[in-house]
């Protein structure tokens, strides 16, 4: 049974990357994010480069396969040698930027996989200004589950000072990430 998951996950891999129906490949990608939930699969998404392609896919133009990847991204990172790579492959920022989109479920799995992401090393770029200041502006929003999980966010993982900076930045602008929508 273990090969033929292995063989499973690469024939997903493989349609991804050859099909050119974007139906197909959103569907691929969920497929691809629901194997990522389950542990067993850590080792062998690691050796087919699945967060290499979950990585890349977040700067795609379309909203449901950033969703799915993100998604994929933030059942991923539980896992230490997953969170070692995508933190070795420079993939905090692009997790911060699908912190815009006005996709909520992007949003939500962008904040929790910030928040698995979050290790002494990488706290800076984690809780950076911007990223403060956002969690901030989530904090206020009128949907329950994102000003909860942003509570938390800057709660558990910010310092008073980084949140007091990012509250006195926010009260001289009127620009920055918007909410999503819900």
């Amino acid at each position: 049974m273990e090969l033929g998951r292995l063989e499973y996950l690469q024939a997903l891999v493989t349609e991804f990357q050859v099909t050119d129906s974007p139906e197909a490949k959103e569907q691929v990608l969920a497929n691809l994010a629901n194997f990522a939930y389950d542990p067993k699969n850590y080792e062998y998404l690691r050796q087919l480069q699945v967060l290499d392609l979950f990585l890349d896919t977040l700067t795609e133009d379309s909203e449901t396969l950033v969703e799915f990847a993100i998604g994929g991204l933030c059942n991923l990172c539980l896992d230490k040698a997953n969170k070692d790579y995508i933190l070795e492959a420079n993939g905090v920022e692009p997790v911060i930027n699908c912190l815009s989109s006005s996709n909520e479920e992007t949003v939500m799995s962008a904040v929790t996989t910030l928040m698995y992401l979050t290790t002494p090393q990488s706290r800076q770029q984690t809780t950076a200004l911007p990223v403060v200041e956002c969690m901030l502006r989530f904090s206020l929003s009128a949907n329950r589950r994102l000003s909860n999980l942003a509570t938390v966010f800057l709660e558990d993982y910010c310092t008073p000072p980084q949140v007091e900076e990012a509250r006195n930045l926010s009260k001289h602008t009127a620009v920055g990430i918007p909410l999503p929508k819900d």
